[in-house]
């Protein structure tokens, strides 16, 4: 590269680059370094392009790995970064933004290499590239004491937590945060989860180890923020009237550098483009901070990145507990909860949110003590409603965090105070008015239904139920189609029990003296029998628990009373039945008792007035139901895999290797 803007095809050729990765070293005070960094690079807009880079640049990585122990050109390369990133600060304050650009350029060709590097060799190879240094011909090429890759990640934390976020900033710090990202996805070429390694003990227990808290903060603030790539205008500044070399970054730096890693795919389907991100340091800073927070403790150290996550609190908070646990720091609650409000349609700010409300107790007292909680649940409740559209661990992580949410009855009882209006993405049915409340039961009922028909994943389903059972001691003036759809789901368990039970009842009839082995009907009648089981407790809680807050129910029970006749003497379903049995019997009665070809508003009169005299102590009381989400529950270190498979969907452009760790497929479905 040099002075002059370059471009994708012009890469191979050009004579600094060559130099770079030749067989000649070049000094740390040669001016071909200060020639070697000036360049405008015109970043790739598609995959195409993105490509091509991909293809030039490994060719050249393997020339520089090859000489690089007879050069030490790599190291002088980081060198050159490290001198710069010390006056980094003082430059921003000074808006000299030819240093800053020329520290930029410098970062992201070290990053190009790494990447190549990391695909290339093992750690241990990687941090002997960094070990190399010019030498007199003879004399022996690796450094003393200095471990240059330790001081790389050091410098390269330390500009992301003290350089502040500008317009003449953002691509530097971005090339930070992707740096860091692109050095620990080691990960992508392992079958098994890495619980050490040179990398780990770095960011772990190194010189990073002190600024910990400030990075995790950092990193929050920087999703938080929610910073669009500037505008050229901010990056381009004009040569000195005396004349000399225009040094500036490109449109193309400014419009879509964040996409130069891209470099033909990750997580893009060939032959299509992908939409550049518009918050590409917002987005990349999630997702070192999801990585970092889902490393495994190391022999002998915790994560003390994960410890940050977990014992953060608000600004507002001077409690005195705040000295006494490591890495803790303060955050403004209400803008990281607006932030999380807003960004719900990703994985990764749906995944955090799960790890704040799980493992943060401070963040999720302040998330159940909101009044606007419908600003959080709806965008959760959209992202189940449209489970076709997203991939099954999104779908997860929203369930899982409504089955959070319903641990709490003060939050139960508020989700039914909360009425909306005109619920537009919601098309099955015009709700021109319905509570927070009725509108999650719809969904999640919905989720259950897509289940039963497409998926049939137990732990779905499980979910979704305790999440309903866990609400249903507080249901409260249920809408009339949630009411519906509680019974509508009653009917559906019903009618496949007894399409299971008949199939069990002929296979065995067909096979009388036949020894082969029989499918293995027991198990799914035994399956559909604990579903309906628990569909019946959740319909009990609600009317032995605030039957004259849901006239709607019970309406909907006595209109479906017969659904209910075949499961009255079923052993495993006898006691729970009692219950329903005198709520459809007294109504019933009283319904009779008021005349034969009544009006739907005259029957839900009488239930009403039914409501209010039916004695409680008519109804057994049953233990009540409730259900915690437990981690123990989800497959051992699930969210590694799963937040690498975000990191290498999002355009990184970081490889993998399909022998490695088994990525997640982000295929809707």
């Amino acid at each position: 590269m040099g002075a002059n803007t370059s471009q994708v095809s012009d890469l191979s050729d050009n004579p600094n680059l060559r130099a770079l990765v030749g067989t000649e070293s070049i000094s740390e005070n040669d001016p071909f370094w200060n020639q070697l960094i000036s360049f405008t690079f015109i970043s790739p807009t598609c995959s195409g392009d993105s490509k091509l880079l991909e293809e030039i640049v490994i060719p050249l990585a393997k020339l520089l790995i090859e000489n690089n122990p007879r050069t030490g050109n790599f190291c002088a390369l980081v060198r050159i970064f490290l001198g710069r990133t010390k006056e980094l600060k003082i430059s921003t304050e000074c808006q000299d933004q030819l240093f800053i650009w020329q520290a930029h350029n410098t970062l992201f060709m070290i990053r190009c290499l790494i990447k190549v590097f990391i695909r290339e060799m093992s750690e241990e190879e990687l941090r002997l590239q960094f070990s190399y240094q010019e030498r007199a011909p003879g004399s022996c090429g690796e450094t003393g004491s200095e471990d240059l890759l330790e001081e790389l990640l050091s410098n390269l934390v330390h500009l992301i937590v003290e350089v502040p976020l500008l317009d003449i900033t953002y691509s530097i710090l971005f090339e930070a945060v992707t740096t860091l990202l692109i050095v620990f996805s080691y990960q992508l070429f392992h079958k098994d989860i890495l619980r050490d390694g040179i990398m780990y003990q770095h960011m772990m227990k190194g010189k990073c180890l002190c600024l910990t808290s400030r990075l995790v903060k950092t990193l929050l603030y920087n999703f938080i923020r929610q910073e669009k790539c500037p505008p050229p205008a901010a990056h381009i500044f004009e040569p000195k009237a005396e004349g000399g070399l225009l040094y500036g970054l490109a449109s193309g730096v400014a419009s879509g550098l964040w996409s130069v890693f891209t470099l033909g795919g990750a997580g893009i389907k060939a032959g299509i483009d992908q939409e550049p991100n518009p918050l590409p340091l917002s987005n990349q800073s999630l997702l070192l901070l999801l990585v970092l927070a889902n490393l495994t403790d190391g022999p002998g150290w915790p994560n003390a990145y994960r410890q940050a996550i977990t014992c953060f609190r608000n600004t507002q908070d001077t409690s005195a507990l705040l000295m006494e646990q490591p890495h803790t720091f303060q955050i403004n609650f209400n803008s990281l909860y607006t932030a999380l409000c807003e960004q719900q349609r990703s994985d990764q700010a749906t995944l955090l949110l799960y790890t704040l409300l799980h493992q943060n107790p401070n963040m999720r007292t302040y998330i159940l003590s909101r009044t606007d909680m419908d600003n959080l649940v709806l965008p959760i409740l959209e992202i189940l409603y449209h489970v076709e559209e997203r991939n099954s661990h999104h779908v997860y992580m929203a369930l899982i965090i409504l089955l959070i949410l319903t641990e709490d009855d003060a939050f139960n009882r508020s989700i039914h105070e909360v009425v909306l209006k005109n619920v537009t993405w919601y098309t099955e049915r015009s709700l021109t008015e319905i509570s927070l409340g009725s509108l999650l039961i719809l969904v999640v009922i919905r989720t259950i239904q897509f289940n039963m028909t497409r998926t049939r994943d137990k732990y779905l389903h499980t979910n979704c139920l305790a999440a309903l059972a866990n609400m249903s001691a507080q249901f409260r003036c249920l809408h009339q189609y949630a009411a519906q759809r509680i019974i509508s789901l009653f009917a559906l368990l019903s009618k496949k029990h007894n399409k299971v039970l008949e199939q069990a009842t002929q296979s065995l009839r067909g096979r009388q003296g036949d020894n082969t082995a029989l499918p293995d009907y027991a198990q799914d009648l035994n399956v559909i029998e604990e579903v309906i089981c628990m569909m019946l407790e959740i319909i009990n809680s609600c009317l032995c628990n605030s039957l004259h807050h849901n006239p709607n129910l019970v309406y909907a029970l006595l209109y479906k009373r017969e659904l209910f006749e075949q499961f009255r003497m079923h052993p495993s379903f006898q006691d729970i039945m009692q219950n329903l049995d005198t709520v459809i019997g007294f109504f019933s009665q009283r319904l009779e008792q008021a005349g034969s070809d009544l009006s739907v508003e005259r029957v839900q009169e009488v239930i009403m007035k039914g409501a209010q005299a039916l004695p409680k102590d008519r109804l057994k009381k049953f233990p009540e139901l409730k259900f915690k989400y437990v981690e123990e529950d989800q497959p051992e270190d699930f969210f590694i895999p799963y937040v690498w498979s975000l990191v290498f969907n999002s355009g990184v452009g970081i490889h993998w290797n399909p022998q490695g760790i088994e990525l997640f497929s982000m295929d809707s479905g």
